[in-house]
This record gives structure tokens, C-alpha cells and sequence, in this order.
């Protein structure tokens, strides 16, 4: 039974890997090349690696069924809620250590999205994809 319960775990764990190297290079690629602001930069990745994340999280790791409109419906909204809630988390962080205190945006970056994984991984599990 333990087994069953963690079968979502190691599909995750890739994802969220992928998730955060796509949130991190698209965030390198508009920060760097160009040249938006770090929280601009920052929203943007996030963004483009939400949507990813629940394309794979709810093809590959949670294995959705649900056929309907509105329940299709109900689980992008929850899951975008649930990821604006660790977004906010991401915002938040990359201001104050980055603006504010001036640390390397970058390790920072890694850092933080190690935290919002975590975290997603929870809400996916018991709240958007139960």
C-alpha cells in the first residue's frame, strides 16, 4: 500500500527537475539576453513553467482522468491557484534577497524553486490532483 501511495514520487522528482530547468533558463534568457528586470524576468519563467508543469504533472505524475470541461476546468484553476500561492513564495524571495540584500540572483533562484517544489509537490498531491 506504502508503495502505491508514492508511485507519483520519482515521476515528480523528474518533473520538477524539468520544471525548474525550464523556469530557470527561460528566466536566464529574459533577464539576460533581454535585459527585462529580475521580478519581470521572474514572472515570466514562472509562467511559461506553470504551464508546463501542469501539462506533464497532469499527463505523466498525477495521471488525471477527468474528461469534462468543467472539471478540467476546476483542476487549471486550482492548480494555478495553488502554484500563484508558491509563485508569490518565488516573488517574494527573489525581491527581498536579490533587490534588497543584493545576493546572486542566480543561487538564489535555484535555491528558492528547490523550496517551491517541494511545496507544489503537496499541493498537487492532496489538493489539485486528490
Amino acid at each position: 500500500m506504502k508503495s502505491q501511495n508514492c508511485k507519483d514520487v520519482a515521476p515528480y522528482i523528474i518533473f520538477g527537475i524539468l520544471t525548474t530547468i525550464v523556469n530557470v533558463v527561460v528566466y536566464c534568457i529574459l533577464v539576460y539576453f533581454f535585459e527585462f528586470h529580475v521580478l519581470g524576468g521572474t514572472v515570466l519563467a514562472w509562467i511559461i513553467s506553470v504551464m508546463f508543469s501542469y501539462l506533464t504533472s497532469r499527463k505523466w505524475v498525477f495521471e488525471s482522468n477527468i474528461s469534462t470541461k468543467y472539471g478540467t476546468v476546476k483542476e487549471l484553476f486550482s492548480f494555478f491557484l495553488c502554484r500563484f500561492i508558491t509563485g508569490v513564495i518565488d516573488w517574494g524571495c527573489m525581491f527581498v534577497f536579490v533587490d534588497l540584500f543584493n545576493y546572486c540572483d542566480l543561487s538564489v533562484k535555484i535555491i528558492v524553486n528547490i523550496v517551491v517544489v517541494i511545496c507544489n509537490y503537496f499541493a498537487s498531491k492532496f489538493i489539485v490532483f486528490k
